[in-house]
């Protein structure tokens, strides 16, 4: 069921999901600033972005893409790598913080499903159920190695420096060859990968 028919066919549901939802995206955000001022650079928390106040960090069109097709996005938190004494490290463990806070949701959600599957009513078990797809999915998306997302700036912080500047370049087009290749279902099998790898390794953690 997706998350539109979810509202048509049980607005409990959706408006208890809503929140934790908007959430997945607000603390992938904050993470990457987090980790980033951790590191040395305190721009994030300057311009008042480490903070869980929704109105810091949606994006229209990101949070409608969340509900519409699964997938979405918050304005990025600013980073000043130059801030950074190991440029290289800190590229790698900014951009990845993002992605690790969405792995970690999608484990809670899915061990409170599991210890609470026999008590829990079943519009609990949707909820947990949507909170975990829906942040495998934003690390899956965000996994891919396409400019600006951040498997793309994970991928510069181990290529050669050539090849790095040259994959940034990509950038200011990054987003509509994303667009593009999501329309052309170009995209689903490196998505599928990436939930696979996720489902995974949380089944393993959970065996």
């Amino acid at each position: 069921m997706g998350l539109l028919n979810l509202l048509i066919q049980d607005p409990l549901t959706f408006l208890l999901l809503a929140i934790p939802l908007l959430y997945s995206i607000i603390i992938h955000e904050l993470a990457h600033g987090w980790v980033a001022s951790l590191m040395g650079d305190p721009t994030a928390k300057y311009m008042g972005r480490l903070t869980l106040n929704p109105l810091k960090h949606l994006d229209p069109i990101g949070t409608a893409m969340l509900f519409i097709f699964g997938f979405g996005w918050a304005k990025p938190v600013p980073v000043n790598m130059s801030l950074i004494r190991n440029t290289r490290m800190g590229l790698i463990l900014v951009s990845s913080a993002g992605i690790i806070a969405n792995l970690l949701f999608a484990f809670a959600a899915v061990l409170l499903l599991r210890l609470l599957s026999p008590l829990s009513s079943e519009s609990i078990g949707r909820l947990l159920y949507f909170l975990a797809q829906i942040n495998i999915m934003l690390a899956s998306f965000n996994l891919i190695p396409i400019p600006p997302l951040d498997g793309s700036k994970i991928l510069m912080g181990f290529l050669p420096e050539r090849a790095g500047y040259a994959l940034a370049r990509l950038e200011p087009y990054g987003f509509f060859v994303i667009i593009g290749l999501l329309y052309l279902g170009a995209l689903d099998p490196v998505i599928h990968f990436f939930r696979w790898v996720i489902t995974g390794l949380i089944g393993l953690l959970l065996f």
